[in-house]
This record gives structure tokens, C-alpha cells and sequence, in this order.
């Protein structure tokens, strides 16, 4: 048998030697297509330098031609030398990188580091034990030594770096604390304390769950529920990954469970109903446990709070083989028909939570991508129809009230190939700055998208935590964001601890549904400013963002192109000496976040030694820079109770963009004279100055002090005040973070544009001038004259209502 194989083989590669080109072929292939190829591009580059009245488009069509020639040279180098490498070596090689790329979630340094240190053990391991290492010459021992030597180094700085929590990253101040002497907390317990109520538990289910006894065998017959049909849902139930989801859960896509654990106050109510949901993880590693710490409060303080089970539609290993993709309208259906089932349980007569469900107050929470599905789930609730297939009837028509968003994405399903737009619902999203899994802020997309346009009172509101993970919102997922086993390729060292993240979670999430399904308002300056929860809040970076439906918008940048316009019926804007003016899209890490900004900067040319000083101190007024909005008092009809409100955020994008190529002045010749006086001048300081820079170089690197600038208000009739930004809180500097440990070694950090914003009573500042009338506002200035340079990002500049 083994003969007759081995005859087949033989005769196959002889009748395929036959047909195969020889060498005389294979080089008039070669020269035929250099032929063509060199043709093809002399033809366009005559014709095309013809057409367009230039002769060097020749020439660059020729450097073309010869710049395609040394690449081709390049590449056949290359190939050279790889196949100069063993052929063991080559296949280890190949089969290995994509191997370490996953593993390590695409370090390149991490990756060469590793093929380089397990390279040179193996080699220098078989040297000694497999051939003689005394018949070796010289060379070749010191070679083998030092790679052993290597070797074990970088294993051992490998394993040192891994045992490392993580590495110092450059200071933070947190421009927040220098004004918190001026802010008044709010009195009282901290939403984060439990309520009056004991709390029970129970589970619900469709009993078809063959891993999950608690929503199977232990489900007592009242709370047993239907399965429902998500095939209209869902996208790749089938092949491989589906009959593994069916093999492993016991059921398909057309009858997906409606299971849920539930905790619930002991007492008459009717009440609130929130509803929570997870994201995605591993299906087999259970996440709807790991809110319990919500659901323990929630219910403590009048509230059911069910944790809706979604775990098989989570990710799984058989994914990889075409398997569910795109499912978060699923997720959101989903939470409809739990909430379609205690609607039915709280009007029947015979059911224990008959009547105890306040079906006008429901509240949705969802995290990750859970955090998307309660917006679509908010959105589908609205419809008679599902927006992509509209033979799929939806009607549910329930009193959503409001919407908990943790860190979630956006835009992983497109209604209508568009994304999920809101109004007239509450909202509120958190997410942290040291998120491994959803690194950029996605949930302010989201916010970006609910507008108000009912005479009922609603508000938005995002939260920004440095230190924040993404998994320690839950329990079960802890703090490694990646799925990834290896914990210590993460840099944890500026990550907040579970109880510290859970605790500003209780916080905020209490203190939302309190507010907005239990009329609680006294907690309402919590969502515009942290610091109102000072004596609740673990101390770290916040960074929170407010709006609510009494905002009167005078400029959000969305109306046109013209920067001199404002988004009111009537007004306009203008600029002096600004380095930068324009209006443009707000970029995060991973999209744009769907809204248009000012982006306004200023440089004074000043000494080195004058650029940490006031700008107002070194600069002469009539080089200031300045953004004015100027609005007709009759378009905005305001009380003493109103207050001006605007949203910023730092841009570290160059604030001097001009000061090269054609911006360099023509007047700079002029200056040169100037410039070497003043270097001759300076140069007598330099033996002084040295020994001073040297100390200033040892030591650790401070951070950089926050943005402050001059607001400044004039009144219909010429009357004016100022004041710093800073009265209410100078402008946090942009935030970096440092993700993975191979970051350090690369210098990367990750930031993004994290808007913060601003409120500013104006009857309180009315009494720096008696004649000034703060109902009768013209103008707007924001003067740049606190710091020599610097790029502000403003959005949304309006005037509210006092809370």
C-alpha cells in the first residue's frame, strides 16, 4: 500500500513537470510584463502631462517607474533572506506571531519580545544538552553563552515587568478640588446607604436552561415564563456556533428564555420597576449576578430591580466559526418582553406582585453592550413596527422613564441603517477612563442623541471617572477588561479598587432613579457637579456633563458652517487674536461623536521664563485673545433664577498652528535684529541659569496646572462684570491613561475630548456691579488672558434654570 502511494505520488509530479513553464518561459514572463507595465505608465504620463499643460508630470511619472523598481528589488531581497532562515525556524516562526498577536492583544514589542527571549533559550537549551558543547569552538561557545545568558535576562525582566502592578503614569491635578471651598454639598445620607426596606429575592424563567437550575427546576410555578421567538432578531443562529448555543442551552433562537433574578422590597408598594441588563462576556462565564450589589440597595430603598438574564447571546469560542454578530437590538427586544411579562404578573389577581408594580415608573439599566440595548430598547418601545422588518408587529407602549447607560458602546446596531435617537427620557451615563474593553466614552454619542422637547422636566447626564474600569461595575467580571487570562499585561496601577468603583456607582445609579422615579430632586446638583457629593464620593477625577429641558441653547455649533452665526433665532460671533477658530466635529478615540463644537486657541509669544505666569501680566490688552457672543436680550427672556451653562473640554492639538510655512510672518526679518539683542542680553543669565535648569530636570515632572480664562458679561445698556472660571472650577486638563503595561515602553497613552460642564448663577454675580442687569445680557466674552497658550473646546452655550 505504502509502494503503490508512493508510485502515485511519483507519476503526479512527473506528468506536472511537463506542463511546467522552464526557465525560458518564466523569463519572457517576466520581460513581457515589465513590457506592459512600463508602457502603460510612459502612455499616461505623456498623455496626462498633455492634457494638463505640464511637462514634469512626466518626470513623475518616470520617478514612479523607478521608485516601483527598487520596491520590486526590496521585495525580492526580502524573500531572499527569509528563505535563508531554516525551514524548522519558518514554520515556527509563521505559527507562532499570530499566536503571541492574540494572546497579547496585538503588542508588537510584547510579541518580538517573546519570539526573541523563548528563541534564544531553546537554542542555547539544545546547544548544551543535545549536541557537545565542549567539541564547539570559541566563537560559538561565547555566542551560546551569551544567548543563554540573554535569555534568562529578559525571561526574568519578563516576568518581573508581568508581577508589576503597574507603572507610575505623569501627574493629574484635579482642577476640580481647587474651587471645592466654594461649593455647598448636598446634606443628608448618601444615596448609596440603605433604605428602610428588608429585601427578598426570587428567580423567574422559562425552565428550559440546562446549566441554570434557578431558572429551571427551582422556579416555582407562578413565576415560570414563555419562551419567546428572536429569530427576527438575531443574525447567525445556525452552523457550527448555533448548535453548540443549542446544544449547550438546551434551546434555540425561536424559543429564547425570559429568565431573571429579582429583588424586591418587603412591603405593599406599588413600585418602581428597574430592569438590568449585561453585557457581552463569555456565555459560559455568567454575568446577570453581578449587579446584586444595585439590587440590594435599589430594593432596600422601595424599588424592584430585576437582573435580566441575556448569557446566551453572549460571545462564545465558536463565534470565530460566522456565529451571532450585531445582536443588541435582540437585547433590547428582549427587555420589552421581560417587561411584558410583569405588566401581566402585576394585573393578575392571583399573582404575588398583583398590584405591586408602579407600571408608570420603569427605569432601564444596561452595561456594555447592555449599556447600548436599553437606548434601543427605549426606541423600539416607541414603534407599532420593528424598523427593519415591518411584518414584525412590536406595540409595547410602556412607561419608560429612564435609562442607565455603563459604559457602553453605540452604533453596534443601526436602526434603519442610522443610529438610536431619544426624547423627552432621562438618561444618564458612566464610564471610565481606565476601560481596557470600551476605551473611548461612547455613551456621549448616545448623549448627543436625546433631545427634550415635551413641557415635562427631563435631564441628561454623563460621568467621566478616572480610575474606572469596565469590569468592576459587575461583579463577576472583576478587573480584567479583556477576556484575556494573562492579567498582567494590563497596567492596573491607577486603576480604582471594586468597592471604591462599586460605591460611585451606588452613588449616582441610586441617586438617578431616586431623582427620576421617585421624585427625589434634592439630588439633582449631584449630576452637574461631583463635588455636591463630597462627602458621599471616593476622591478621584469627575467629569460630568448636564442638560435638562429648560436649557435655552444660544450656540451648539450643529446649525451651519458659518462660525460667525449662533444656533438662536438672532445674534452673532466674533474673535480677536485668537490662533485658533473653527467649528468642527468632535473626534473620540474610535468615532466622532455626532455634535460640532468651537475649537478656539491662543499663543502669546513670550519668554520661557514668562510662560508660566498670568497672561494679562505679560501680554499687552490689545493682543488678548477673545471669543464674544453677542445675542438680542428680547430672544432670551430670563429671571433671577437663571444661570449661563456652556460645556468645555481641553484640546491638546497645537495652539499655535500658524507658525510655520505660510504662516511665518513676513515680518520676521524685521524681528531678527530684535531677537539676537535680546539673545545677548540672556546669554549673561546662562551660567546662572544652568545649575537652576539641572535642578529643575531632576526632579519629578509636575503636573500641568488647569485652564482658567476671564468670563466677561455686558448688559443691554453697557453695564459689565467678570469673573474667572475658576469661581466655579478652572477647566480640567485633558486626560491621558495608560492601558497596557508595553505602553510605557512605547510612550503611548490613550486620551479623548471629555467635555465638563459649566454653571454659573448670575444673580450671585450681578452683585459685583449694582447697575449691571443680569436679565438683560448682550453679550458673552470669554477672555483668554489667565494663561500664555492653550486650545479650548466649547459646546452648548446657553442659560437654565437654578436647582
Amino acid at each position: 500500500m505504502k509502494k503503490s502511494c508512493k508510485n502515485t505520488f511519483l507519476w503526479i509530479r512527473s506528468k506536472f513537470s511537463q506542463i511546467t513553464p522552464g526557465s525560458t518561459a518564466i523569463r519572457g514572463a517576466a520581460i513581457g510584463l515589465i513590457v506592459f507595465t512600463v508602457s502603460l505608465i510612459l502612455i499616461n504620463s505623456i498623455l496626462f502631462s498633455f492634457d494638463i499643460g505640464d511637462p514634469w508630470y512626466l518626470l513623475f511619472g518616470l520617478l514612479t517607474l523607478l521608485a516601483s523598481y527598487l520596491l520590486g528589488l526590496l521585495g525580492a531581497w526580502l524573500i531572499k533572506i527569509i528563505s535563508l532562515i531554516p525551514r524548522i525556524y519558518r514554520v515556527a516562526s509563521i505559527m507562532s506571531v499570530p499566536i503571541l498577536f492574540l494572546i497579547v492583544h496585538g503588542q508588537v514589542l510584547l510579541v518580538i519580545g517573546l519570539i526573541l527571549i523563548s528563541s534564544l533559550l531553546g537554542a542555547a537549551y539544545f546547544i548544551f544538552r543535545k549536541s557537545r558543547f565542549s567539541a564547539l569552538k570559541v566563537p560559538k561557545k561565547v555566542i551560546a553563552v551569551l544567548g543563554l545568558l540573554i535569555g534568562f535576562l529578559g525571561l526574568g525582566v519578563a516576568g518581573y515587568y508581568y508581577s508589576l502592578t503597574g507603572l507610575e503614569v505623569d501627574p493629574i491635578e484635579n482642577a476640580a478640588l481647587i474651587s471645592i471651598d466654594k461649593i455647598s454639598p448636598i446634606l443628608g445620607k448618601s444615596p448609596a446607604e440603605p433604605g428602610e426596606y428588608s429585601v427578598k429575592t426570587i428567580t423567574y424563567g422559562s425552565g428550559k436552561d440546562k446549566h441554570r437550575p434557578e431558572f429551571a427546576d427551582k422556579v416555582t410555578y407562578n413565576f415560570i415564563t414563555d419562551s419567546v421567538n428572536g429569530v427576527a432578531f438575531l443574525d447567525n443562529w445556525k452552523g457550527f456556533s448555533g448548535w453548540w448555543r443549542e446544544n449547550y442551552w438546551g434551546f434555540d433562537d425561536k424559543s429564547l428564555p425570559i429568565n431573571g433574578r429579582v429583588w424586591y422590597p418587603d412591603g405593599q408598594g406599588p413600585f418602581p420597576l428597574v430592569v438590568v441588563v449585561h453585557g457581552n462576556h463569555s456565555m459560559q462565564d455568567y454575568s446577570d449576578y453581578g449587579y446584586d450589589y444595585l439590587g440590594e440597595l435599589l430594593a432596600s430603598k422601595g424599588m424592584i430591580m430585576v437582573s435580566a438574564d441575556q448569557n446566551f447571546i453572549n460571545g462564545s469560542w465558536t463565534d470565530i466559526f460566522k456565529g451571532l454578530q450585531k445582536e443588541n437590538d435582540a437585547r433590547g427586544w428582549l427587555l420589552l418582553e421581560h417587561l411584558k411579562v410583569w405588566h401581566q404578573w402585576n394585573s393578575k389577581i392571583d399573582h404575588p406582585f398583583f398590584k405591586k408594580v408602579d407600571i408608570d415608573n420603569i427605569a432601564l439599566v444596561g452595561h456594555s453592550r447592555g449599556g447600548e440595548a436599553v437606548a434601543h430598547a427605549a426606541m423600539l418601545n416607541e414603534l407599532d413596527y420593528y424598523p427593519d422588518d415591518a411584518s414584525v408587529r412590536l406595540g409595547y407602549h410602556f412607561n419608560i422613564q429612564s435609562l442607565v447607560a455603563i459604559a457602553p458602546v453605540d452604533g453596534q446596531y443601526e436602526p434603519g441603517d442610522s443610529r438610536t435617537r431619544l426624547q423627552d427620557i432621562n438618561y444618564f451615563v458612566i464610564h471610565g477612563a481606565q476601560d481596557a474593553d470600551v476605551s473611548s466614552y461612547m455613551g456621549s454619542m448616545q448623549y448627543e442623541r436625546i433631545k427634550f422637547q415635551d413641557s415635562s422636566y427631563h435631564f441628561k447626564s454623563g460621568l467621566y471617572v478616572y480610575g474606572a474600569n469596565h469590569g468592576q461595575f459587575n461583579t463577576s467580571w472583576g478587573n480584567n477588561d479583556t477576556g484575556n487570562p494573562f492579567l498582567g499585561l494590563l497596567n492596573l496601577k491607577q486603576q480604582l479598587d471594586e468597592s471604591t468603583q462599586q460605591e460611585i456607582s451606588k452613588v449616582y445609579i441610586s441617586a438617578f432613579l431616586e431623582s427620576t422615579l421617585q421624585g427625589k430632586m434634592e439630588y439633582l446638583p449631584l449630576f452637574l457637579d461631583a463635588r455636591k457629593g463630597k462627602n458621599w464620593l471616593p476622591e478621584t477625577i469627575y467629569l460630568n456633563q448636564f442638560e435638562d429641558s429648560n436649557l435655552k441653547i444660544l450656540a451648539n455649533f450643529d446649525e451651519d458652517f458659518d462660525v460667525s452665526s449662533v444656533s438662536a433665532d438672532s445674534g452673532g460671533i466674533q474673535s480677536e487674536n485668537l490662533s485658533v477658530w473653527r467649528e468642527s466635529e468632535i473626534q473620540l478615540k474610535w468615532q466622532k461623536k455626532g455634535s460640532r463644537a468651537a475649537f478656539l486657541g491662543w499663543n502669546y509669544d513670550v519668554e520661557d521664563s514668562l510662560k508660566d505666569g498670568r497672561a494679562k501680566d505679560v501680554v499687552p490688552d490689545s493682543l488678548i485673545a477673545s471669543y464674544s457672543l453677542n445675542l438680542e436680550p428680547s430672544t432670551f427672556l430670563l429671571d433671577s433664577s437663571n444661570v449661563l451653562m456652556f460645556s468645555m473640554a481641553e484640546s491638546t492639538e497645537d495652539s499655535n498652528p500658524k507658525s510655520s510655512g505660510k504662516w511665518i510672518s513676513n515680518t520676521n526679518d524685521n524681528n531678527k535684529e530684535e531677537d539676537d539683542e535680546a539673545e545677548e542680553e540672556n546669554s549673561t543669565d546662562d551660567s546662572e541659569t544652568s545649575d537652576n535648569n539641572s535642578e529643575e530636570d531632576s526632579e519629578e515632572k509636575k503636573a500641568e496646572k488647569p485652564l482658567d480664562f476671564t468670563i466677561h458679561l455686558i448688559d443691554s445698556a453697557g453695564q459689565s462684570i467678570e469673573f474667572l472660571l475658576s469661581e466655579y472650577s478652572p477647566l480640567q486638563r485633558e486626560i491621558s491613561v495608560t492601558i497596557w503595561k508595553s505602553d510605557f515602553i512605547k510612550g503611548d497613552s490613550q486620551s479623548e475630548k471629555v467635555f465638563q460642564t459649566f454653571s454659573f448663577n448670575l444673580e450671585k454675580f450681578a452683585k459685583l456691579n449694582p447697575s449691571f442687569t443680569h436679565t438683560q445680557i448682550k453679550t458673552i466674552k470669554f477672555i483668554f488672558d489667565q494663561s500664555i497658550s492653550g486650545v479650548v473646546v466649547v459646546d452648548n452655550i446657553g442659560f437654565s434654570r437654578e436647582f
